[in-house]
């Protein structure tokens, strides 16, 4: 028996067509919710469930189904509104231990959602927390629909048929196929739900005011001025017409459907606005309101509870306090945004927390060429928020570049976890804010980072994120990743006009340690015909990956205006990336545009930057991006004589002996659990880590330091550096998220400034790379099987040719507050 309501079994989940519901579970209060939703269920529905006809419930029936102890019985139901659509239970067998039988059903009107697959998800994750180890479950053969989602859910399972009955046994244990399958699915789920936001079908504008300039009739004329491809209806309590436009006094009042809707009303009224767009059948809102978290206190509990009540009638959110979304596709053509300016189309996918900054980031877009495919600005981002957006572009074919400004990171793993795999088809520009503080703006539902920021960037990049330093260095590389060929090396050839500037090019290449091939100076009197054979030449060699080309008028005479012409045509055919300092101009010049059919650059067009630095600088992010896309994605390896059971039972009962002997072990409450040293080499030894004791007077090889922590942001996390003075004076670490993969660990050691002392520096003698990685391997590994390792540090690890050797150890156990996010069901 447990203590009262599992309150953190609710959740709220994304369905597998972007609609939302809330799970929790069920309480003996829910009769008539149950009694109701059974009345809605077909014939067949029922007779799948309990095998023989049942139109109705007996009260006993109903108190037995909503009267469990969650623990050997437990149950979950889904509800959209106030309104049960599903349901999920298991009771434990007396005869079998550890097993427990489970079932589900779903109202037939919501069949073909995703809930059977979310629901059987949270009822493992709560069978796993009470100990239960398999699931059994009877089917009917004709109930296909129900037979496969246990045998997709990607469990060990075992079937058998006896008497007429599929009986499935699922071990409950995660598998690299279930959680494969779990991201697989919230991928499809998320990505839906914003796609209804960016194609909806009909918007209405809640108060559009007939004020000039306020900011309900703002985004209406925005919306009116695109040419949005459906209806847009503006809604104001008294007004007849609001800018031309019929209005009504309701969202209820409208006669047709609404798939979005805008709301610009006071804060305080937000709430009744929400409840009548769910009855309305609205799919998404836009706040654009602000008096939400941003005024503290008050205005987060009015956040939560417009949050909450979206997402219990299956609407998400963007905003509040926001800036609006931006649609180019010429199906849509939707702004429904406060910017005055809107980019036109392109191939880049842009997402910015911040709205304030949203207008002048359009409006910079826009004055350098530069096209957008959608545009999303989250505010306060309550519920969307980027991760979702990478869900989205990962599979949209318009969307060739992913930009981002983040002012905070709301789920950092699974931004990590994203952004990797995205990036391995899209890049992904990023510019982080706050690296001085690493605070959180006031209203942003997310923690302050507590890793320093140059680790923040490790993470990044580990991922395949290019973060830059500012916003003119994120539409610099924006430039180049939407019209230009990914190179295919480092190796760049400058040509130019001037000596003076090629060789500011040139400097800047070898400072970003880009191989500079021997610069072509074509002079001052250069023409079109001379341009043209020099950039023939480079993009024929093959010792040359990309081309910077620098054409600036003479000083004295006219220049030849077939030069931009020449340069085009050969960067058309998109052999190599061509970057250009033309004539100083900023961003995608008509000159050098491949212009599409609306006008705005196609692929092939040649950025220009307005220094030759700036266009060496955006070109080296783009070829450590396609370094990294290169390198193999690696895999995490299976590592011999580990023995997880073994060491998940030793961390248990130590815990378990801590909280007894009264020294805490509860994560916040009680404290840390120190092992002595005795544990610690018997927890190591399941992990294959000796721990080799040595006099500090005979030590020999070059001294490490790897620590393994849990990051309340980022979970387990794995750094390694030089154990000396002045490596920690220059906080000299590399890190990377647990488990490593074979590359992560190749990739970190080699990462710190001081990692020539491993390889050799001066003469002396290489250290055992290979010996070094396995021991990251082996501790990260250890790290990430077991949340309740608060830190773990080995210090030092001596490496020498012979190999590696640790010499003392401290770890700290603490219980963690819940499993990790990434081995847990979806949930938003």
């Amino acid at each position: 028996m447990t203590d009262g309501y599992p309150d953190h079994w609710e959740a709220d989940v994304v369905l597998s067509d972007g609609g939302t519901a809330h799970l929790r579970p069920i309480r003996p209060g829910d009769g008539d919710l149950l009694r109701d939703f059974h009345a809605r269920l077909s014939p067949e529905s029922i007779y799948y469930r309990f095998f023989s006809p049942r139109p109705h419930l007996s009260d006993r029936d109903v108190e037995h189904f909503t009267t469990v102890d969650h623990d050997r019985r437990a149950a979950l139901i889904a509800t959209i509104g106030e309104v049960m659509v599903a349901v999920v239970r298991y009771d434990l067998l007396s005869d079998r231990p550890e097993t427990a039988e489970v079932a589900f059903l779903v109202e037939d009107a919501h069949q073909g959602r995703g809930l059977g697959p979310v629901l059987l998800e949270h009822i493992a994750a709560a069978a796993r927390e009470r100990g239960v180890r398999r699931f059994v479950a009877s089917v009917l053969p004709d109930n296909r629909r129900m037979t496969r989602v246990f045998r997709e859910a990607g469990y060990r399972a075992e079937q058998r048929f006896e008497e007429g009955v599929i009986e499935l046994v699922l071990d409950l244990e995660p598998t690299d196929t279930s959680m494969e399958v779990m991201s697989a699915r919230e991928h499809r789920a998320e990505s839906r739900s914003i796609q209804r936001l960016l194609f909806p079908r009909s918007v209405a504008v809640i108060g559009a005011s007939r004020a000039e300039h306020s900011v309900g009739q703002t985004v209406l004329r925005n919306l009116l001025a695109g040419d949005f491809s459906g209806p847009v209806d503006p809604v104001h309590q008294t007004a007849v017409a609001v800018a031309g436009v019929r209005a009504y006094a309701s969202v209820l009042d409208i006669p047709d459907d609404v798939d979005l809707a805008v709301v610009a009303v006071r804060a305080d009224a937000v709430h009744e606005v929400v409840e009548q767009c769910a009855s309305k059948g609205v799919r998404g809102l836009i706040v654009v309101s602000s008096g939400f978290g941003e005024i503290g206190d008050e205005g987060r509990a009015r956040q939560e509870e417009l949050v909450r009540l979206a997402r219990a009638y299956g609407m998400r959110v963007v905003g509040p306090n926001c800036l609006g979304i931006a649609n180019t596709d010429t199906d849509v053509r939707l702004n429904a945004t406060l910017a005055p300016t809107m980019p036109g189309r392109g191939p880049v996918g842009f997402f910015s927390q911040s709205g304030a900054l949203g207008i002048a980031i359009l409006q910079r877009t826009a004055e350098r060429g530069l096209g957008l495919s959608t545009f999303v600005s989250a505010g306060n981002r309550a519920d969307v928020s980027g991760n979702d957006l990478m869900q989205y572009w990962e599979e949209d074919p318009a969307t060739k570049a992913v930009l981002l400004y983040l002012e905070s990171l709301g789920n950092p793993r699974k931004f990590a976890r994203l952004a990797r795999r995205l990036g391995r088809r899209k890049p992904i520009v990023a510019v982080k804010s706050g690296r001085s503080t690493q605070g959180v703006p006031i209203g942003h539902a997310a923690r302050a980072l507590t890793l320093p920021d140059h680790a923040v960037s490790a993470l990044f990049e580990q991922a395949g994120v290019i973060r830059v330093e500012d916003l003119s260095e994120l539409f610099d590389v924006a430039q180049v990743l939407a019209y230009q060929p990914l190179p295919s090396g480092d190796r760049v050839a400058v040509i130019d006009n001037s000596n003076s500037l090629g060789l500011l090019a040139q400097d800047e290449a070898v400072a970003h340690g880009l191989d500079v091939r021997p610069r072509i100076d074509l002079g001052p009197r250069a023409d079109a015909d001379d341009y043209e054979a020099a950039l023939a030449s480079a993009l024929d060699d093959d010792t040359v990956d990309a081309v910077v080309a620098v054409f600036t008028p003479p000083t004295i005479g006219g220049y030849d205006v077939r030069v931009p012409e020449r340069i085009l045509r050969l960067a058309a055919e998109g052999r190599k990336p061509i970057v250009a300092t033309y004539l100083g101009t900023e961003g995608m010049p008509a000159e050098l545009r491949v212009t599409g059919p609306d006008g705005m650059p196609a692929e092939g067009s040649v950025p220009s930057y307005p220094s030759p630095e700036d266009a060496v600088r955006a070109l080296a992010y783009v070829i450590r991006y396609a370094q990294w896309r290169q390198r193999p994605a690696g895999h995490t390896p299976e590592l011999d004589g580990v023995d997880r059971d073994r060491a998940r039972e030793l961390v248990a009962e130590w815990l378990d002996a801590g909280e007894e002997a009264g020294s805490g072990g509860a994560r916040g409450a009680g404290g840390p659990v120190e092992l002595a040293p005795k544990q610690v080499a018997e927890l190591l030894s399941c992990y294959g880590i000796e721990i080799v004791g040595g006099g500090d007077g005979d030590e020999h090889g070059v001294p490490t330091r790897i620590v393994i922590r849990e990051d309340p942001s980022f979970g387990a996390l794995v750094s390694f550096g030089i154990a000396h003075e002045t490596a920690a004076l220059l906080d000299d670490r590399a890190y990377r998220l647990s488990p490593l993969a074979d590359v992560d660990a190749a990739e970190m050691i080699r990462a710190v400034r001081t990692a020539p002392l491993l390889l050799g520096h001066r003469g002396a003698e290489p250290v055992n790379l290979k010996a070094l990685e396995e021991l990251l391997l082996r501790a990260s590994r250890l790290g990430y099987d077991l949340p309740e390792v608060a830190r773990l540090e080995l210090n030092p690890v001596m490496a020498d040719a012979s190999g590696v050797a640790v010499r003392r150890v401290t770890l700290t156990l603490e219980r963690p507050l819940g499993p990790r996010p990434e081995l847990g069901p979806r949930r938003l």
